[in-house]
């Protein structure tokens, strides 16, 4: 742990609700985040605790939330920190574990696998991998078995020539996977699991359905798996070793494939285990199914924010809208804050007294943030463009005549819902659900009209015509304010959020009773 800003424990002995986090509430703010603060926050009579999964421990703060008094626990865990990895020791492994293992891979892999393999797959996860079985960790990490395993493997099926990048890339991958195993052993007993995402979180939500029985809810954001993807196809560590005349511009480079099917798996594997799939928005529900998630299974739960407490923000709005574009979000690559910098640099151009405001941490990627910087230093924009760090939005909202979302992907940002309930316009790129946003999703939400202007993506020049089209026409800006009011308070707020998780709810809590919980007898291995 970091000693500059040490990580909070709250120790319960059992809870209602166990939400199974990865990098999100409460050591990172944004829009995910602030939606877990609403949930918890929506629902006092439940009980919550939370199993926080992150990088490295170092690469988190202190706690940017509160948390309310039902959160009854809190642990936190880090994936890439291995401060107790085994001692080196000579072994030569269990054959039969090594068979089990490729069994295993050989069903993960499989994309036609069905519900029961993978289900299969998880309890004997979870006993192979208990310290003293089959295959503990140092096994893995120092067996002759793993070794001869990981040379067959890169032999079959890697295209790289690297055999020591594939060594590491196995035991990069692998290495969470006995963290995640003892989490599922030692998390307290809940009544329910509630995974927001899939990838990490969502394997530990999947361990602990086959260990224990109880229901699991998965509520995505955004996709996961597509995520991953745009982190990896940006990454600049992954490395591809082929020469000239080996590489084919039509094919992935193997290690990012190799990562990209990795979380692919994981993906699976959750909404196998899950008893409910939840998306925000109709296009996401298509692309969990399209993924290998069971229609049955999956359902659309708009977000919703608190309309009393944001549209109180309305009468303290100036008159004429003030010339300040705001981008609300973290200082991240997915958010694309460079495009919306070199926007400004045309903003400007056309209505000089314009600034653009960009609040939001920069501590989760700090190199991101310092590029961000000097873009804008390159630009002339060091007094037009104004790095403000983490906000309250209340603060914010009245002091800003527009927001704008420049980034490469998105969910369905609360960030537009909370601007519309407070009587700021939008423009944003086309991603995610916000052409639905804006311009509606059905004929009586088209009636409502366009609540700012969506662009493409990586569009700084288009970007900066929308927002200064909307900005320098007092009319049209306050027909687009119009319609996102009347928009977010017939579709997205608390009321019809909470309705709907409520629901959800008190179908997993009334499977298992609090009482069976606090007798311990909700957690046995399901077979074996």
């Amino acid at each position: 742990m970091s000693a500059a800003h040490p990580k909070i424990e709250i120790k319960g002995s059992q809870c209602d609700v166990m939400l199974l986090l990865e990098g999100t509430f409460p050591y990172v703010g944004g829009g995910v985040s602030n939606w877990i603060n609403q949930i918890i926050r929506g629902f006092p009579e439940i009980t919550f605790g939370i199993c926080f999964m992150g990088s490295r421990s170092q690469d988190y703060g202190a706690p940017k939330y509160v948390l309310p008094d039902n959160v009854v626990h809190l642990e936190s865990h880090y994936l890439m920190d291995q401060p107790n990895r085994p001692l080196v020791r000579r072994t030569h492994g269990d054959k039969k574990a090594f068979i089990l293992l490729r069994s295993m891979h050989e069903l993960m892999s499989d994309r036609e696998g069905t519900v029961q393999d993978n289900e299969d797959v998880l309890h004997d996860m979870l006993h192979m991998l208990k310290d003293g079985l089959q295959l503990d960790e140092a096994t893995f990490l120092y067996s002759r078995q793993a070794w001869e395993y990981i040379a067959e493997q890169y032999d079959l099926f890697c295209t790289d020539p690297s055999f020591v990048d594939y060594f590491w890339t196995v035991r990069l991958t692998h290495a969470p996977i006995w963290t995640l195993a003892k989490i599922a052993e030692t998390l307290i007993p809940a009544r329910c699991y509630h995974t927001i995402s899939t990838g990490y979180a969502g394997l530990l939500g999947a361990l602990l359905k086959s260990r224990t029985g109880q229901p699991l809810i998965l509520s995505e954001h955004g996709i996961y798996t597509k995520e991953r993807k745009i982190d990896l196809f940006q990454s600049t560590w992954l490395r591809d070793n082929r020469s000239i005349f080996e590489k084919d511009a039509a094919q992935i480079p193997y290690f990012r494939e190799m990562w990209i099917r990795f979380f692919e798996t994981l993906g699976q594997m959750c909404y196998d285990a899950s008893d409910n799939i939840v998306a925000l928005y109709e296009s996401n529900r298509l692309r969990q199914i399209a993924d290998g998630a069971s229609a049955g299974r999956t359902l659309n739960i708009a977000n919703g924010i608190d309309l009393p407490k944001m549209a109180k923000l309305r009468e303290l709005r100036p008159s004429s809208p003030p010339q300040v574009l705001c981008l609300i979000g973290r200082v991240v690559p997915i958010k694309d804050i460079k495009t919306f910098i070199r926007a400004m640099h045309t903003v400007i151009k056309l209505l000089p007294e314009a600034q653009g405001w960009i609040a939001g941490p920069e501590d989760e990627d700090p190199a991101y943030a310092a590029e961000c910087r000097s873009v804008a230093a390159s630009l002339g924009l060091q007094d037009k463009v104004k790095f403000l760090g983490f906000q309250n939005i209340a603060d914010l909202m009245p002091k800003i005549g527009l927001i704008v979302l420049s980034s490469i992907s998105e969910a369905q940002p609360l960030v537009l819902l909370e601007g519309w309930a407070a009587g700021v316009p939008a423009v944003c790129t086309d991603v995610g659900s916000c052409r639905q946003l804006i311009y509606g999703l059905d004929d009586d939400d088209k009636a409502l009209g366009a609540a700012g202007e969506v662009v493409g993506i990586a569009e700084p020049e288009n970007l900066a015509r929308a927002a200064v089209s909307l900005l320098g026409d007092h009319e049209r800006w306050h027909a687009a304010q119009a319609a996102g009011i009347a928009r977010v308070e017939r579709y997205y707020t608390h009321d019809i959020m909470f309705g709907k998780y409520r629901v959800l709810y008190d179908k997993a809590l009334q499977a298992t009773p609090a009482a069976v919980v606090a007798g311990g007898t909700a957690c046995p291995f399901k077979k074996g």
